[in-house]
């Protein structure tokens, strides 16, 4: 995997509010992604606001999830993907020689599309990363680290009398609320999601969205999702992807009301998608 980290003319990276908003935690600037000869992503330039929450909608196979993988490195697992251009989180390059793709990926977390609990207990699922990135040694820490991610994910009351059983034993909502509890633990800046509720019933779906509002006072969020109701009930900001092209990101009011773009009306309307 091939990586282009200079960055380009005028694209300065500073946590500065934009226009009076809130802080940018996340750039992208001119982000090209190839697997092999083909070309997933044509030069996307992004920018991600903290503590806000971010829907990436489009088509399926327009690159929104090949684009939410850029940003803490998943792409480096895919053979023959090519990433150019540069992606940087409060202001570094998160593809620089001197980042570590497992630390990078512990302060940009991810949640994918169908759950997918390690096959250990309840508990452990929370305990494991922490243990591994050295955050919590004492039985005290780490009991402390698994009780507050389980309610933060609210789950606790769910499972408290039960965190020796298998994660796996729990529905398809309780198991994805885990493993937003384990993206958690180990105190992530950036939490991505990709179709986090499409695998789920309405009742559980309503329960990840009801979460990802109060997640948000804490983290900054990215979801792909492919439900525009979805987009417009849990977004401030809304990207549209077309063929592999940012297509616009606006507020996300605005992107539903008022798209500047006509793929994004034809979209949106149901002209095609």
């Amino acid at each position: 995997m091939s990586v282009q980290t200079q960055i380009p003319a005028g694209a300065a990276m500073t946590r500065s509010a934009s226009a009076g908003g809130p802080p940018i935690k996340m750039v992208a600037r001119d982000v090209k992604v190839y697997y092999g000869a083909k070309q997933a992503l044509k030069g996307i330039n992004l920018e991600i606001q903290e503590n806000r929450v971010m829907a990436l909608i489009g088509p399926s196979g327009c690159g929104k999830s090949t684009f939410l993988r850029c940003l803490n490195r998943m792409n480096d697992t895919i053979e023959n993907c090519r990433v150019e251009g540069l992606i940087a989180l409060d202001g570094e390059d998160v593809y620089g020689k001197n980042i570590d793709a497992v630390q990078l990926r512990a302060r940009v977390g991810m949640v994918f599309q169908k759950p997918n609990p390690f096959p250990k207990s309840i508990y452990d699922n929370i305990a494991y990363g922490p243990r591994i990135h050295g955050m919590a040694t004492h039985r005290d820490e780490v009991d402390e680290i698994v009780t507050k991610s389980l309610e933060r994910a609210g789950l606790w009351n769910e499972v408290k009398d039960r965190l020796r059983e298998p994660g796996t034993g729990l529905s398809g909502g309780q198991q994805q609320r885990l493993c937003i509890a384990r993206a958690i633990a180990v105190s992530p800046e950036v939490i991505l999601m990709d179709e986090p509720c499409s695998a789920l019933d309405p009742i559980a779906t309503a329960h990840i969205e009801e979460l990802i509002d109060e997640l948000r006072e804490n983290y900054t969020i990215v979801i792909v999702t492919h439900n525009m109701q979805q987009a417009a009930r849990v977004s401030q900001k809304t990207a549209f992807f077309h063929l592999g092209d940012m297509v616009e990101c606006d507020d996300t009011e605005e992107i539903f009301t008022n798209p500047r773009d006509e793929r994004t009306q034809g979209y949106i309307t149901g002209r095609y998608g």
